[in-house]
């Protein structure tokens, strides 16, 4: 599969409201490997939103900064491929060995293949 980044990552798609996550983290169903877990459910339209929780203590200021700009580069380099439809929580943790772009890739790639919102 051709990976090609596919533009930006729009303010529609993000997920910042505190009640939709504490809902989806309630409700959502939950795929997970060592260091991240994904939390998605069918939301009706016709985008995907994500949001990018982190757990308490997780590094400072800089760590959080430097994962959360990790973990959006990652869902828009993956965004033109994935089934449309759905909200995610991308969660990971600080024990995630080796924290870099490549890595939260295969991550994240991993992540979508088990709950099925990778296109055929």
């Amino acid at each position: 599969m051709d990976f090609l980044v596919t533009g930006r990552f729009t303010k529609k798609e993000h997920i910042k409201r505190s009640e939709d996550i504490r809902k989806l983290f309630k409700t959502g169903k939950k795929v997970s490997v060592a260091g991240a877990k994904l939390f998605y459910k069918s939301n009706g339209l016709a985008i995907n939103r994500i949001g990018f929780p982190l757990p308490r203590g997780y590094g400072n200021a800089v760590q959080r900064n430097a994962s959360k700009r990790y973990s959006r580069e990652t869902y828009r380099f993956f965004k033109s491929h994935l089934n449309m439809g759905y909200d995610m929580l991308f969660l990971v943790y600080p024990e995630a060995q080796n924290d870099s772009f490549h890595s939260r890739c295969k991550t994240f790639k991993i992540l979508c293949q088990k709950a099925g919102l990778l296109k055929e």
